[in-house]
């Protein structure tokens, strides 16, 4: 069975529209004029029968509703074998709260994102002689689920926004932010959800791939200064921007990918409108903007 990805939720934190935001894409999501996007997650499989989760969103109980491949086969059997975060964002963990109701699967994450959920007493709820939970260590290939292999790799971002101090590091390199590599068959995929910049480790990295999800968050660096909706520009947050010279696009341009998937994008973000001329440069650039119920197969 080929590799397939279905993308869960192609939003950013907050989602599409943002429960508190009257900005030009939330206006046109209420109204039904752009498709809504709920937040950032995706689902694999190796075989076509057992499926991991990238990052479980707060949607996600909505997005498994919504997956029929996610659905039960049984009572209470599904085909989720494993559950992924690629660091301690709320927008990617909370939705672990929801997974509680005891049901078994592999909970994975870099030994610093453990240790950030163990602190937690709420995510205690993932009852531990239910849920495993299994730190990995960088650079180290693991099973993700049968017929796929997944390695975690840092990749420069910052610590989440609740554990910031007075100085915020933004592209530091360690556990807190990390990618993923997965390899189903003879097939090479990517999952980069956050990402501060695409360095000359991280270029070499993806060259050859068959796959890139890819971090959309922002369109221009200072997106949401300019709108009204924050003081934080995309670096500040961890996140290029899409255009520019020192955004992904341009990054991107010479890397011999086989597919590029923007992911993680902000409510703000234009290319989220399908006539935007943001939206046509993208495309133009070789890149596919992903959205809910996109699914790939390889």
């Amino acid at each position: 069975m080929a590799f397939r990805a279905l993308i869960l939720g192609a939003a950013a934190g907050g989602g599409l529209p943002q429960w508190n935001c009257g900005c030009e894409n939330c206006t046109l999501a209420r109204a039904g004029e752009i498709p809504r996007q709920t937040q950032s997650s995706l689902a694999v499989t190796g075989n076509g029968t057992d499926w991991a989760i990238l990052n479980a969103s707060p949607d996600i109980r909505q997005q498994m509703a919504d997956a029929a491949p996610l659905h039960p086969t049984g009572l209470r059997s599904l085909p989720l074998h494993s559950v992924l975060v690629t660091n301690g964002d709320i927008d990617h963990v909370a939705g672990l709260l929801t997974l509680r109701e005891m049901q078994p699967f592999t909970l994975f994450a870099t030994q610093t994102i453990q240790a950030v959920l163990k602190d937690n007493p709420i995510f205690d709820a993932l009852h531990r002689d239910v849920v495993s939970r299994e730190p990995i260590a960088l650079e180290t290939p693991f099973e993700l689920a049968p017929g796929l292999m997944a390695e975690l790799f840092p990749v420069p971002g910052k610590v989440p926004l609740y554990l910031e101090g007075e100085t915020v590091e933004t592209g530091e390199i360690g556990e807190n932010t990390v990618g993923v590599a997965l390899t189903g068959g003879d097939r090479r995929v990517y999952y980069i959800p956050g990402c501060a910049v695409l360095n000359d480790d991280l270029r070499a990295r993806l060259a050859g791939a068959d796959l890139v999800f890819f971090d959309g968050t922002l369109w221009r660096d200072d997106e949401m200064v300019r709108a009204g909706l924050g003081a934080k520009t995309g670096k500040r947050m961890g996140h290029m921007s899409m255009s520019g010279e020192d955004g992904s696009i341009a990054a991107f341009r010479d890397l011999d990918v086989g597919r590029k998937v923007f992911v993680h994008m902000n409510n703000t973000n234009p290319v989220l409108r399908p006539d935007s001329a943001e939206r046509a440069e993208a495309q133009s650039g070789g890149w596919t903007i992903g959205q809910d119920g996109m699914e790939i197969a390889l």
